[in-house]
């Protein structure tokens, strides 16, 4: 095995992706995944806890990305459009065809599932603590907070669907306008 290789993470993400895309992500082991990505089993789980977090951006970066974006001051909505726009940097558009099969493979599996909505819960909460660490009071803070995410994974949904060719900033600008309208 090719152990002193860099890039074992992304690695094991593609070959992992791969195989559950034929083999369906019960069909896949992890001994399977690291052998197609050319390491041990070991050096998998150095970087992933489990299977499963092969499909998910580590959570505290994740968040991360939102929080770098929020600034010191504003509005609550004010505060999430700027979170939404600094986070839209994730999603370049040679992202899309990995999130799009990625987002399948989750799709076909309840626990995947369970996961990805924990994800976006601990974002809401991140966000909400963040909000409200700012000055903002706190059902104002979880309304916005909720309302961005509910902004993110529409905008994400629509960014991954069959066809779709539009950059990730435009769709969730697009999605974000249509909330404000409906409200």
């Amino acid at each position: 095995m090719a152990r002193w290789q860099g890039g074992a993470a992304e690695r094991l993400k593609e070959a992992a992706l791969t195989l559950f895309q034929s083999h369906g992500y019960d069909g896949t082991t992890v001994a399977e995944i690291a052998a197609a990505a050319g390491v041990t089993e070991r050096t998998f789980f150095r970087h992933f806890a489990d299977k499963r977090e092969v499909l998910f951006f580590d959570q505290n970066a994740f968040e991360g990305v939102f929080l770098a974006a929020l600034p010191a001051s504003g509005a609550p909505m004010e505060l999430v459009t700027a979170v939404l726009a600094g986070a839209a940097s994730l999603f370049p558009d040679e992202r899309r065809p990995w999130s799009r099969a990625r987002q399948a493979v989750i799709v076909g599996n309840v626990a995947l599932q369970e996961r990805e909505l924990l994800k976006m819960s601990l974002l809401a909460v991140a966000l909400t603590r963040a909000l409200t660490e700012r000055g903002i009071d706190p059902v104002d803070a979880a309304l916005a907070a909720e309302a961005g995410v509910a902004v993110f994974r529409t905008a994400f949904a629509a960014w991954i669907a069959d066809g779709e060719e539009r950059p990730f900033p435009e769709i969730q600008t697009e999605i974000l306008n249509r909330l404000r309208a409906l409200l």
